[in-house]
């Protein structure tokens, strides 16, 4: 797993300062559009262009069943992540209808659910049956973090061979939360308390005790868990590793990420303890209702785009963003100078 440390470049420097220029000259006061400036200077740095786009979107939802599920901390039983991804796989959850909608090209893959679903629209890239229960073991063997990590590079590849110009990883396993809250845990070193949330919609007794849950895993792994791929083999799902893998591979591919809600986030937050120059590649869509997503995000030094309460997850939050990102790049692109407005600026 050599290449998670490969090289990263830094979006160009050139291209950055020649956009951040132009906006001086546009048709406004300066700063006037807000993040709408800086997402455009961002991806004009990104895509080394004085033009930049967001026309060819690629959407990779991974999928997987989560041991910890036994221990009755999810408002929901696992057969509905194998229902989901058929739903994924016939276009009528939130986030097909959403990629409808921006134009994108979506994909379903199956990292490792308990048992595999016949159907063509769905990519098979297992590594396992489900992780196991990581309140009692690791969660998963090295050698299959390891095909996780690989699953999500192969979606990268994918989205590399079809020119993407933004790449959105999303996440479907009942009791994932468990999973990415016990990978905060660990990483911060923040309270269990703070990190630990309703999920698919717990009550606040029902949280109580997926939070004990969650804090007697966390010690029971720590003497292990001395690294971040310690600590994702100890806790982690394969959907979540699949996540790391594609983030870390899509910065190396210099292709801009748009990152979804507490999940994606946290599988962000151990893609850069893993390889820290991977950052400059990020967008951050929303911060979710998912108590804990704020504190990920402080962690990250990050300003989401959006507020809107979501925590539905399936890449969903961060689909609902691209618009944003597009309307950026018209603005930027398509503004006139004073020079060209004629409008006297002293």
């Amino acid at each position: 797993m050599d290449w998670l440390n490969d090289k990263i470049e830094v979006p160009d420097d050139f291209f950055y300062q020649k956009a951040l220029n132009k906006q001086i000259q546009l048709t406004k006061p300066p700063g006037s559009l807000g993040l709408l400036e800086d997402i455009a200077v961002r991806l004009a740095g990104m895509q080394k262009t004085e033009q930049p786009a967001i026309e060819r979107i690629w959407i990779s939802v991974f999928a997987a069943d989560h041991g910890i599920a036994e221990e009755s901390i999810s408002a929901f039983p696992q057969i509905v992540t194998a229902e989901m991804v058929k739903n994924f796989a016939n276009e009528g959850a939130a986030v097909n209808v959403l990629s409808r909608f921006v134009k994108a090209k979506f994909e379903v893959v199956d990292v490792g659910l308990l048992k595999p679903v016949e159907s063509k629209n769905i990519i098979l890239a297992r590594a396992g049956n489900g992780t196991a229960n990581f309140s009692r073991q690791m969660a998963m063997s090295e050698e299959q973090m390891n095909l996780a990590l690989s699953a999500g590079k192969s979606a990268v590849e994918r989205a590399i061979e079809q020119n993407a110009q933004l790449f959105i990883g999303g996440e479907m396993g009942i009791a994932n939360t468990a999973s990415a809250s016990a990978i905060a845990i660990a990483l911060t070193g923040l309270p269990t308390e703070q990190l630990t949330g309703a999920g698919t919609g717990l009550n606040s007794k029902e949280i109580m005790h997926k939070s004990q849950v969650i804090q007697n895993a966390v010690s029971l792994h720590r003497h292990y868990s001395t690294t971040p791929l310690k600590i994702l083999q100890s806790l982690g799902g394969f959907e979540i590793a699949a996540l790391v893998g594609s983030y870390i591979f899509a910065a190396q591919c210099n292709l801009a990420i748009l990152i979804d809600g507490f999940i994606c986030t946290v599988a962000a937050l151990l893609a850069v303890k893993i390889n820290p120059k991977i950052q400059p590649w990020f967008f951050y869509a929303h911060q979710s209702q998912e108590k804990g997503h704020r504190l990920v995000l402080e962690q990250l030094q990050a300003r989401p785009l959006l507020d809107l309460n979501m925590r539905l997850g399936e890449g969903s939050g961060a689909v609902t963003a691209v618009p944003l990102l597009q309307m950026a790049c018209k603005l930027h692109n398509e503004m006139a100078t004073f020079k060209q407005a004629k409008i006297t600026t002293n």
